[in-house]
């Protein structure tokens, strides 16, 4: 074959442009949630945040980290809210911040906010309140707190009027969210948070109309979902699920009955978009979901280090798009790469990750100081694609 007859390189439909709902997004790339507790002790995000969020202003979406939507869901220290005048402020910065380096970078700006309720995920010396859960379960492991680590407490079994002011929370707490410049929410319910421990057999023990059979325990993160759909528009709001997922300690005990009758309990209510972690033996699910969603599917794949270190995770991520998702998230690579999306549009070397920086520390140090391309080299400690790696993201 000569020259002139070679065929041209396929461009990765990772980079192809999108549309989510209203909103035209430049890729297929989406930076998944990250908590970093970098907000002030009041859950005010500040400039430490609108910088960071700026530097990645090149993802096709951005959905903000974890955000309480009451003082009595906050999970952990310094964790952003959205349920005061302060907190709204300091989220409009970043959502500005973000929207000013887009122009300059052909970025999408679009970003979502996560709504973040711990539930039995919490403790009184971080958030003043006793946590509030489905049931009297306690959380099986330590928890982060202004004073060290704490052995978690037994949460407070919801009363009716406990569930309903937190669905009015999620609600309100996705208004405030638009109003600080969001293009909509997430409601997380993944990952052990409060709509999870609703949906999990392990953690909700109740007999009344929220827990016993599945159609009750999916209830509560239906009527999260439809509440915060009347409040801002269903094209304003994503869903998060992670089924078999044990964080935090979930037992589902039903994971095959839950989620197929919480997707066409969804699918009633027409979300934007239906965000899902996949745990690593998980292959056959993304076809299932695909399946079952009629709407926008983005997929997250726990990334093995083999799996990070060879491309970043872009393999994966092509591979979720053949598989039927319409967008990827990927949490790791943008934690430490500004320019990620470029990095791997032209495989580029990724910087090394500093795992003491991630979480429960504050300040730029592990946070903002990560050279992009085209200020110069990664830092000495740099090793090969991945480095050092933590937990998987």
């Amino acid at each position: 074959m000569t020259h002139s007859e070679q065929v041209p390189p396929t461009v990765s439909r990772l980079f192809e442009p999108a549309s989510l709902g209203g909103l035209d997004l430049p890729n297929r790339l989406v930076m998944a949630p990250l908590t970093r507790h970098r907000a002030g002790a009041d859950g005010v995000p500040g400039q430490l945040m609108a910088v960071h969020y700026a530097q990645r202003a090149t993802a096709g979406l951005i959905i903000a980290e974890g955000t309480a939507p009451s003082a009595v869901g906050q999970a952990y220290p310094h964790i952003p809210g959205i349920h005061t005048a302060e907190q709204i402020a300091g989220w409009r910065r970043v959502t500005d911040a973000v929207r000013a380096a887009a122009r300059g970078t052909g970025g999408g700006a679009a970003m979502f906010l996560q709504l973040e309720h711990g539930g039995r995920v919490g403790h009184p010396d971080t958030s003043g309140h006793l946590p509030l859960a489905p049931s009297a379960v306690r959380l099986p492991e330590q928890l982060h707190t202004p004073g060290g680590l704490r052995d978690a407490p037994t949460p407070r079994a919801m009363t009716a009027e406990h569930i309903r002011t937190a669905i009015a929370d999620f609600a309100t707490a996705a208004r405030n969210a638009v109003e600080a410049g969001f293009a909509g929410v997430e409601v997380h319910a993944a990952n052990g948070f409060l709509p999870h421990q609703f949906l999990a057999r392990g953690t909700n023990l109740r007999t009344d109309e929220w827990g016993g059979p599945v159609e009750n325990r999916i209830r509560f993160t239906v009527e999260v979902v439809r509440a915060v759909a009347g409040a801002v528009g269903r094209e304003r709001v994503g869903v998060r699920i992670s089924p078999g997922v044990t964080v935090n300690g979930i037992e589902e005990g039903d994971t095959g009955w839950i989620y197929p009758a919480l997707l066409a309990a969804l699918a009633e209510i027409d979300p934007v978009y239906l965000h899902v972690l996949y745990a690593d033996g998980q292959p056959r699910r993304l076809q299932e979901h695909r399946r079952a969603w009629p709407g926008t599917l983005i997929a997250n794949q726990q990334l093995s280090r083999e799996q990070f270190a060879a491309d970043g995770g872009k393999s994966v991520a092509e591979r979720l798009l053949a598989e039927g998702a319409d967008l990827v998230s990927l949490g790791r690579g943008f934690l430490a790469n500004p320019d990620f999306v470029e990095r791997l549009r032209t495989d580029a070397p990724l910087n090394e990750i500093r795992s003491e920086f991630l979480m429960h520390v504050q300040g730029a140090e592990g946070y903002n100081d990560y050279p992009a391309l085209a200020t110069g080299a990664a830092p000495a400690s740099a090793g090969p694609r991945g480095g050092r790696l933590p937990a998987a993201v």
